[in-house]
């Protein structure tokens, strides 16, 4: 076991983890931010999605041991006062949120990239998001909700 001290959301945490344990692990059943999804478990399908400062990546694949010192985002980070982030909004309004098993991935990648270049092109978005595999959308929708966003000014 390695103790680890980190950030989640803006609340720090020390844990002992296993050397061999994800972060997607830790987050879900340590932490019980489910949020971010276990869908392949091997860092295809980009449902695991969280930022560790500000870099978008595949929690399912990175060791919590790894983590030491650093500040991860999640989906339930986005929120605040009980008010959906804007990304998660302009989600929901364009419907880019179909089964929703994809969507966190995809709107903490949103995220990522909003947050390092505010007036991204098209071609940005889906590069952005091409880690996130959607089933339901067709990708369509979230690149254009993550435009409305950038459009809006908002991160």
């Amino acid at each position: 076991m390695t103790n680890i001290n980190f950030v989640v959301n803006g609340i720090r945490h020390q844990l002992a983890v296993k050397d061999n344990e994800t972060l997607l692990d830790v987050l879900r059943d340590r932490l019980g931010l489910t949020g971010a999804k276990k869908g392949c478990d091997i860092g295809e399908c980009g449902t695991c999605t969280v930022v560790v400062d500000g870099e978008p990546i595949l929690s399912c694949i990175t060791l919590a041991v790894e983590m030491e010192g650093k500040r991860i985002t999640t989906i339930e980070g986005l929120a605040q006062n009980g008010e959906l982030h804007p990304l998660q909004k302009a989600f929901h309004e364009h419907g880019a949120v179909q089964c929703g098993f994809c969507t966190p991935g995809m709107i903490m990648s949103g995220k990522a990239l909003l947050d390092k270049n505010p007036k991204p092109t098209e071609q940005e978005v889906r590069r952005a998001i091409s880690g996130n595999s959607c089933r339901c959308t067709g990708y369509d929708k979230p690149v254009k909700a993550i435009l409305a966003a950038a459009e809006a000014e908002i991160q």
